[in-house]
């Protein structure tokens, strides 16, 4: 038995043994990247098959980054995944704001979650920004009903809830809203899977300079 362990050589080899488990050319060529990382991150080839996006999503979030915009999560565990290195070198920012003190009492005045007010303040002071919901249904319908209402204009939706009750029905929603969006289709998902979508395109905005 071979023992890897130089980090880089342990990706290379994972992508590798993902090539050989995935159909490469049912993907479109910019899809197949965060493909690739997403079922990297889960070491579970069926997300490879759940994945969404709309036909502009990944350009719109390569391009969003290009310019060093605004990420906004409903987790800090979604925050703390995404590439710290990276996200400096193109002068991006991620925002999280579940756990500060005033989206708590904006929550109990409003009768809502946590992450619903968490994006709702949030989205008031950066409408134009990606947002990547990994945890939360309810983020993802305040994301909605903020787009709907013209409140919001993202650069791109990542809506990929996690949950029984509400996360698949969050994400046939955010589709039908013509903001470019990438889900992970039915009740899978997670911060981790949000974080990893990021990352992907922070390396394909970042080209050969992504290291």
């Amino acid at each position: 038995m071979v023992h890897i362990t130089d980090p880089k050589a342990i990706e290379n080899t994972s992508m590798d043994i993902i090539d050989g488990l995935l159909a490469y050319k049912r993907w479109d060529d910019k899809l197949y990247p965060i493909v690739k990382r997403v079922v990297h991150t889960t070491a579970d080839p069926a997300f490879a098959e759940l994945l969404e996006a709309s036909r502009d999503a990944v350009d719109a979030g390569i391009e969003a980054l290009k310019k060093g915009c605004v990420i906004i999560t409903d987790t800090r565990m979604a925050q703390a995944g995404i590439n710290k290195k990276r996200l400096q070198k193109l002068n991006c920012e991620v925002q999280c704001g579940i756990d500060d003190p005033s989206i708590e009492v904006m929550a109990m005045h409003e009768g809502i979650t946590r992450a619903a007010a968490a994006i709702r303040a949030q989205s008031a002071l950066a409408p134009r920004a990606i947002f990547a919901i990994g945890n939360a249904p309810t983020a993802l319908y305040e994301l909605g009903e903020l787009i709907e209402g013209d409140k919001v204009q993202p650069y791109l939706v990542i809506g990929v809830p996690v949950g029984f009750v509400g996360a698949a029905d969050s994400k046939e929603y955010i589709k039908t809203l013509g903001a470019p969006f990438i889900v992970v289709n039915g009740p899978k998902g997670g911060s981790n899977i949000a974080a990893a979508i990021v990352n992907a395109l922070l390396i394909e905005a970042m080209g050969n300079n992504a290291g």
